[in-house]
């Protein structure tokens, strides 16, 4: 039985009727089957599985785990760089916060997400960081009603994220930490020094301590860098691990089909990602990303973010116009328009570079007899390019 009380192998009411189901949820059977492996490995205090139960439930599996007389696959989630993956489980056994950086779209949410699913066994005690963000969205604020009638106490405190990690002793997300601003961002340093909130309205009894199994994952993306920058004096407070976008083509292809067909899953679509398709989506995302063909031929970059994240967005809203408009098929018509959509939504001139490598490099790849047939296609649906 996992932390919701849910059998192995049990698909719940509540999962069904959820639109983005939490990873906690999601991967129920395989949290379930690590709990039951791991009970003999070594775990910092108040985890729910160790670092090397974590490491797998995120980059999977080689063999099934055995579980109530089951063999649960570990499905691996994360497609990037495994060390990374080992360095941030080990940072969150430490006393330091981890601090996730990269270009939008390199799945630093995902990955900050089943990090606190496998580690607290729960992902959404979570900061989405805004212009908007105030101090008491992050630490606490007041039921004003029972302020008034009973002066400063526990119960009129309504406890934010970071008070929930420390007395419950598990992970804070704080998501686009570089949108807050920076008094916000600072309100952070003493409790990552000491561990320790002060609350002065409660008086001499206002401390609260942080449990054991307490910590702050961040991210930022790098474009958002000088928004609101980071003090020198925050940033030690954290481990930055620096994710990359997708460095291969075969890779970003793979991406795109598990994320495609998961999303289609959730939506109860009986269609699932043509691996064709994928894989000239990903090759034009990597080749418009690097800003040099297959071939070796020389592209001019978009400004948008050509990320992975994208991609995966651009195939599912034309998977799904082929689902409820045609005849349950892909058009390349459909992946064309939704690609314009996303190439230009920054810059207007963006598009005349779409143009172009449409009218050099999808031209070539469309006129060659052993790739043809949906190259040609998608050459052919550059008529949206307007």
């Amino acid at each position: 039985m996992t932390k919701q009380g849910i059998h192995i192998g049990e698909v719940t009411t509540v999962e069904k009727t959820i639109l983005r189901p939490q990873a906690e949820l999601r991967y129920q059977e395989e949290l379930a089957a690590l709990r039951l492996w791991d009970r003999d490995n070594r775990k910092p205090q108040n985890w729910q599985l160790s670092p090397k139960a974590v490491r797998l439930f995120i980059l999977g599996s080689p063999r099934p785990v055995p579980c109530g007389g089951r063999e649960i696959a570990i499905r691996k989630k994360y497609l990037g760089n495994d060390a990374l993956v080992e360095r941030c489980i080990i940072t969150l056994a430490g006393n330091r916060g981890l601090m996730l950086v990269g270009e939008p779209g390199t799945a630093k949410t995902m990955l900050s997400e089943l990090l606190s699913a496998a580690i607290s066994g729960c992902s959404t005690n979570t900061v989405q960081g805004t212009a908007g963000t105030t101090e008491d969205m992050i630490k606490y604020s007041w039921n004003y009603a029972l302020l008034l009638a009973k002066g400063p106490s526990r119960e009129a405190l309504v406890p934010s994220p970071l008070y929930v990690g420390m007395e419950q002793g598990i992970l804070t997300r704080f998501e686009e930490i570089t949108r807050a601003p920076a008094e916000v961002q600072d309100s952070l340093i003493s409790v990552l020094s000491d561990k320790v909130l002060n609350i002065p309205e409660l008086g001499g009894g206002g401390l609260l301590f942080a449990r054991p199994g307490f910590n702050v994952i961040g991210t930022a993306n790098t474009r958002d860098k000088g928004v609101n920058e980071m003090s020198s004096a925050l940033k030690r407070r954290f481990n930055f691990e620096t994710v990359m976008p997708v460095r291969e083509a075969a890779m970003e292809k793979q991406i795109i089909m598990n994320e495609v067909d998961k999303l289609a899953e959730e939506a109860h679509l009986e269609i699932r990602a043509d691996e064709d398709v994928a894989e000239i989506l990903a090759s034009t995302y990597h080749e418009l990303r690097e800003g040099v063909s297959s071939m070796g031929h020389r592209i001019d970059k978009p400004s948008s973010v050509m990320s992975t994240a994208e991609a995966v967005s651009v195939y599912y809203q034309a998977m799904i116009t082929g689902y409820y408009y045609a005849d349950g098929t892909l058009s390349m018509d459909s992946l064309v328009q939704t690609l314009v959509g996303a190439v230009s939504k920054e810059n207007k001139d963006d598009l005349e570079k779409l143009k172009g490598y449409f009218n050099t490099v999808i031209r070539d790849k469309s006129s060659k007899g052993k790739e043809g047939g949906l190259w040609k296609e998608y050459y052919e649906a550059r008529k949206w390019l307007r």
